[in-house]
């Protein structure tokens, strides 16, 4: 979905709130996966949770949902709806594309 709401669909719309909430997830997984891991390589946390089902585990896990969670809702409520367009960046918004680029060198 992502890949499809990034370079199919520009992030026009409503895709771009799609695309935030993609990446998001994406990243909890990544995480996800990471404080396995940890918990799975670091002697003192192993010992503390040696079936991953022990309740600093599922607490560690609880607590990164939960600000995974909050920060997506945030991050998708924040998503400006528009863009402006490529040549309208910054001071240089009265010249034209080139006259950007020239002024960069």
């Amino acid at each position: 979905m992502a890949i499809l709401a990034r370079y199919a669909l520009h992030l026009a719309g409503a895709w771009r709130r799609i695309y935030v909430v993609c990446a998001a997830v994406a990243l909890y997984l990544n995480v996800f996966v990471g404080i396995v891991q940890v918990f799975q390589k670091v002697p003192a946390l192993a010992a503390m949770a040696p079936k991953q089902t022990e309740p600093p585990f599922v607490v560690t896990q609880l607590v990164v949902l939960v600000l995974f969670i909050v920060l997506t809702i945030g991050a998708a409520k924040r998503v400006p709806r528009r863009v402006r367009p490529h040549g309208m960046i910054g001071s240089c918004a009265h010249r034209g594309p080139a006259d950007a680029v020239t002024r960069l060198y």
